[in-house]
């Protein structure tokens, strides 16, 4: 196993799921320009949770977007600073996967096709492995 080249893969995969995440939490606080932006604003961001979670009820649907920016904002951070990577990736993929899932049954399949959710969601899973390998390779 060359271990400097699976760190590097590693801390690749950190830095992509963090800035993805990170991001995306940036263009919902209007912080990318707005000919860029998916959402540019707060506002915007809710609209379009109420369409992947319409089961909830109107007046949860602002505290379910919070909760998922809130866990992007975490999740992202402790990516970049090497704490609890292994669980911290398990729970980055468990959380696209449900956006993941989401998009597909109340948007379309290809939604999270065209955004490759099950992508990143698969290198979560796939960072958790690494990071795992790696410290038994240790010991």
């Amino acid at each position: 196993m060359n271990t400097k080249r699976i760190k590097i893969v590693e801390w690749f995969l950190r830095i992509a799921i963090s800035a993805s995440f990170l991001s995306a939490v940036a263009d919902r606080f209007g912080l990318w320009p707005k000919a860029i932006s998916a959402w540019g604003k707060w506002g915007n961001f809710i609209v379009y949770t109420k369409q992947l979670v319409p089961f909830l009820p109107d007046v949860i649907v602002p505290f379910a977007g919070g909760a998922a920016t809130f866990l992007e904002i975490v999740l992202g951070i402790l990516l970049l600073v090497d704490f609890k990577t292994n669980v911290v990736a398990i729970i980055s993929g468990a959380l696209l996967l449900t956006f993941g899932f989401s998009m597909a049954i109340f948007s379309s399949v290809k939604a999270p096709l065209d955004y490759s959710v099950f992508t990143a969601a698969a290198a979560c899973f796939a960072l958790s492995e690494i990071v795992l390998a790696r410290s038994k390779h240790r010991h």
